[in-house]
């Protein structure tokens, strides 16, 4: 299976507005696949649609090979899944919890719970409701790793945990490479996060995929470009650049395709006899760029 998920112009519309709007979304097999976008930009939408808690208004996402809207027990039973707002059994304990859930799955591995329970530092004996956000979501998700799901899908697992909570689920999921072929989905506005764990990173705003490809290929392409000149600086046009701005005789901006032969040879014409420098970004400053061009775009 090269896509364990895939949408064709999925769309799903509240009223009169479309939440998500012809999504075309291909997430490979192995990946650890971030989406990624601003509050509101339709990842938890997303998400809800691939697990069919909801329904969509127009096209089609298939998971595992199932169209979502036909996911039964058999499909649910090989993924994993762990939503911010998930609603947990709260009157038991991490550990009844946990030997409720295991007769429903046949993969399910005592070895690998033991294993990522110690990763997560998992040790509460008290009922849920008892417990902190970051120990229930801790709970979730080794409840949801431990019968060894092909696919898991995270949305927002990180939002609203302080940095070692946080240390400790990136713990666990790394702990799954290599383990057993499976794949990664996790919708996240925390950029940092989202570096650390994955490889594969979609960008979407207002409902619409923007881009999706390799985090390597993605930091590659993208490169911030300080142009000083003799006379006042002035922006030329092109669609590959993004501006950030003119100080001085310094002319500043975003080359999104600086991996290509080409660049040196388009800023050399374009600024001739300039001293031209350049340096990388992060995925986060990345995904700045782009929700600034994406709102801009709007407007206009």
């Amino acid at each position: 299976m090269a896509h364990p998920i895939e949408t064709h112009g999925l769309t799903r519309r509240f009223g009169h507005r479309d939440a998500i709007d012809g999504l075309n979304l291909a997430v490979p097999e192995g990946s650890v696949f971030a989406l990624i976008g601003p509050n509101g930009a339709g990842k938890t939408t997303t998400i809800k649609l691939l697990m069919n808690l909801i329904r969509p208004t127009a096209g089609v996402a298939r998971v595992l090979g199932t169209d979502a809207i036909r996911l039964g027990p058999p499909e649910l039973a090989r993924i994993g899944y762990v939503s911010e707002g998930q609603e947990l059994p709260e009157w038991l304990s991490p550990d009844a919890m946990l030997d409720y859930l295991r007769p429903f799955y046949p993969t399910w591995d005592d070895a690998l719970c033991r294993s990522l329970r110690r990763v997560l530092d998992l040790t509460a004996r008290e009922p849920l409701r008892a417990l902190s956000r970051g120990t229930r979501m801790k709970a979730a998700l080794l409840a949801s790793l431990a019968y060894r799901p092909e696919l898991v899908i995270l949305d927002e697992p990180f939002s609203g945990l302080d940095s070692l909570v946080r240390d400790e689920l990136i713990h666990a999921l790394l702990e799954l490479a290599g383990e057993w072929p499976r794949t990664i989905l996790v919708s996240s506005h925390d950029i940092a996060e989202v570096e650390r764990l994955a490889d594969w990173v979609g960008f979407i705003d207002r409902g619409r995929l923007m881009l999706a490809e390799r985090v390597d290929s993605l930091l590659a392409r993208f490169r911030r470009v300080e142009v000083t000149m003799d006379d006042p600086p002035t922006m030329p046009v092109a669609d590959r650049w993004l501006p950030e701005g003119t100080a001085g005789r310094m002319v500043r901006f975003i080359d999104t395709d600086h991996a290509s032969p080409e660049a040196a040879a388009r800023l050399a014409a374009a600024f001739p006899g300039a001293a031209v420098q350049t340096s990388p970004l992060s995925l986060r400053e990345i995904f700045v760029a782009l929700a600034r061009r994406t709102a801009v775009k709007e407007v206009a």
